[in-house]
């Protein structure tokens, strides 16, 4: 039913009240009608430029001249010459110049435009709220599509009509060619945010000199759209402003761009590509800032924003129904543990508690999941659990893992590089894992580990003191450990002992939430066969609850040969850590940069924060 809504809605002709003639050179802007049944879901405040108008009103003639068309518009006939003469250069109207010179020239058109965004479909609004981006504002409405009974994701915003719109890519075209970027290195982010400046100030001289009398919210919102198509992905950025995404997906200029929404899963959208090249025309972009490129020869692109999102494409024919371009959309406020045992209800506070404390004492830990189970996001959230005086090495593909500002002294992010274009420059994990030994560092995290390799290189580590965490593709502990003993990766039984514990992320399909699956410790044996996983803690999806399997025999004598405290006193520190937990889960401390403040005055001054804990200060005081 989607793909035919998304079929009639594209051949369904903006519905515009009729339009009488603008006399006053004052009035920019003019209304369209406010019935969301009656009409596309194309604007939040109704604003249209008067050119719209005056070509709606061309549409129904054979041709106009200058003087009449210009009391649509509020134009003196020479300025708007210089307007349509940019909308000729695309085919979009023809102009005449009669042999006379005592005559006018008249404007014909040739070509009728559409809006961008697709009809609203009727139904509930189930949930609605606002963004905004560079001065661009949004509104999204989830709508219970009243036909598939299925949620629909309706994206209003201050548009501009499709003639406009051609007026804005002519403007581009001038601004691109005003402002050199050779010199400039897209992937700095320091220099990208000087050239999206510059890409700034240049466009609001050019939008100021060709349309006259805007009000300045109307010309901050141009400017904005105008960098998003100069800079950014266009209509894209719209959606990238939105937290509530995961993913964004265009799978063809024949259907309307779907995400995934934090809480209804994957919906079908308002917006639309104009046509297959578009798409090509935006991974090519996202290419170029990556040092790379993406033709027919290499159809297939896997790469980066500067924001740290990843970005997969592909072209026709290697995807059968044409372009396609996938953003996979990074959290912008990281999930902390106080996220985790509070509103998320990812795990419970003595599950975190026992992590926290292994966390301490440089315990290693391998973190599994599936696709999209929350593993990165388990992993940023452990790292605020190291104490602040350690040197702390990440090597990641994308970076993802951001650790509290009083950490970052002694913080040295990696990532890989690709290959260019000839084959040459690439820089691996394997590459990135052995120069990191050389630096002497405390904790090393690894944003996924994939090959054998790698795998050798982290036991390696484990053995000669390190202590590791590192993400792998697996659905349980049993499972993570039948990865690393069989082939292809083939670590010997003896050397998996090294990990100290395995956590294992799950998304609920159902519910569409993130749950710690399993917490698990590795048993020791004498080989693969005996070598074997104990569950510590698991959950259990009938009652989303999460049960105590067995107690942590393993665990405790790690923490006691680390430590010295008996088993007596580890307990009792575990539950004076639930305490805490708990204390900052009441008072919705639960920001990374204020949980590391908490963590970094328990590591100066344990007994403080117990005490505070336990007659429930401010924390926001501190």
């Amino acid at each position: 039913m989607g793909q035919e809504y998304y079929n009639k809605a594209r051949l369904t002709p903006s519905s515009m009240p009729d339009i009488a003639p603008v006399l006053d050179g004052n009035a920019p802007v003019s209304s369209r009608g406010s019935d969301p049944k009656n009409r596309p879901f194309t604007v939040s405040s109704g604003v249209q430029l008067m050119i719209d108008d005056a070509m709606r009103v061309l549409g129904t003639k054979t041709e106009m001249s200058l003087e009449e068309m210009s009391k649509y518009t509020g134009w003196k006939p020479v300025d708007l010459e210089q307007v349509l003469k940019l909308l000729e250069n695309r085919g979009i109207v023809k102009l005449t110049y009669p042999a006379s010179l005592l005559q006018g020239p008249k404007v014909a058109l040739l070509q009728k435009l559409n809006d961008k965004l697709l009809a609203i479909p009727p139904g509930e609004v189930l949930e609605q709220y606002s963004f905004s981006t560079d001065n661009v504002n949004a509104d999204v409405k989830i709508i219970l599509h009243a036909e598939d009974n299925h949620p629909f994701y309706a994206l209003s915003v201050q548009t501009f009509g499709p003639y406009t719109e051609v007026l804005l890519d002519e403007l581009r075209d001038k601004i691109a060619a005003s402002i050199s970027i050779e010199a400039i290195d897209l992937s700095d982010v320091e220099q990208a945010k000087g050239l999206k400046i510059q890409f700034a100030d240049a466009t609001k001289k050019q939008l100021i000199q060709v349309f006259r009398g805007l009000s300045s919210d109307i010309l901050d919102s141009l400017t904005g759209q105008m960098l998003h198509r100069l800079y950014g992905l266009g209509e894209i950025e719209l959606l990238m402003a939105d937290n509530n995404l995961e993913e964004i997906a265009i799978n063809s200029s024949k259907t309307a761009v779907t995400i995934y929404h934090r809480a209804y899963g994957w919906l079908l959208t308002n917006l639309a590509m104009p046509n297959e090249e578009h798409i090509q025309n935006l991974s090519a972009q996202i290419a170029r800032k990556n040092g790379r490129e993406i033709t027919n020869l290499h159809p297939i692109l896997d790469a980066h924003l500067l924001s740290g999102d990843r970005v997969n494409a592909t072209l026709f024919p290697i995807s059968s129904f044409g372009n396609t371009l996938t953003i996979r959309r990074f959290a912008r406020k990281p999930w902390s543990m106080i996220d985790f045992v509070g509103k998320m209800h990812t795990m419970n506070t003595e599950m975190a508690a026992w992590l926290w404390l292994s966390m301490q004492y440089e315990l290693s830990m391998l973190i599994a999941g599936s696709t999209a189970s929350g593993k990165t996001s388990a992993l940023n959230a452990l790292c605020t659990f190291i104490p602040s005086h350690q040197r702390v090495i990440t090597i990641e593909d994308v970076r993802e893992i951001s650790l509290p500002d009083y950490m970052t002294w002694n913080w040295v992010p990696l990532t890989t590089r690709n290959p260019n274009p000839e084959g040459t420059g690439g820089v691996t994990m394997l590459d990135l894992l052995v120069s990191s030994l050389r630096m002497r560092p405390d904790r090393l995290i690894v944003g996924e580990m994939r090959t054998r390799q790698e795998a050798e290189t982290l036991f390696e580590a484990m053995h000669t003191g390190h202590s590791v965490y590192a993400t792998i593709h697996a659905d349980s502990a049993h499972q993570v450990l039948r990865r690393l003993i069989e082939p292809p990766i083939s670590i010997p039984a003896l050397e998996v002992e090294a990990i100290d514990l395995i956590l294992v992320q799950y998304r609920d399909r159902r519910g569409n939430a993130r749950r710690t699956y399993e917490i698990a410790e590795v048993e020791s044996g004498t080989s693969s066969e005996q070598t074997n996983v104990s569950d510590i803690f698991r959950w259990s999806a009938r009652g989303d609850t999460f049960e105590k399997m067995n107690e942590p025999i393993r665990l405790i004598q790690k923490l006691n040969m680390h430590t010295g405290m008996s088993e007596r006193e580890i307990r009792e520190e575990v539950l004076s850590r639930m305490n805490i937990l708990d204390w900052l889960v009441k008072r919705d401390c639960s920001s990374m940069e204020h949980v590391g403040k908490v963590m970094h005055a328990f590591y100066a001054n344990p007994d403080k924060v117990k005490e505070a804990a336990m007659k429930n200060e401010d924390p926001w005081t501190w």
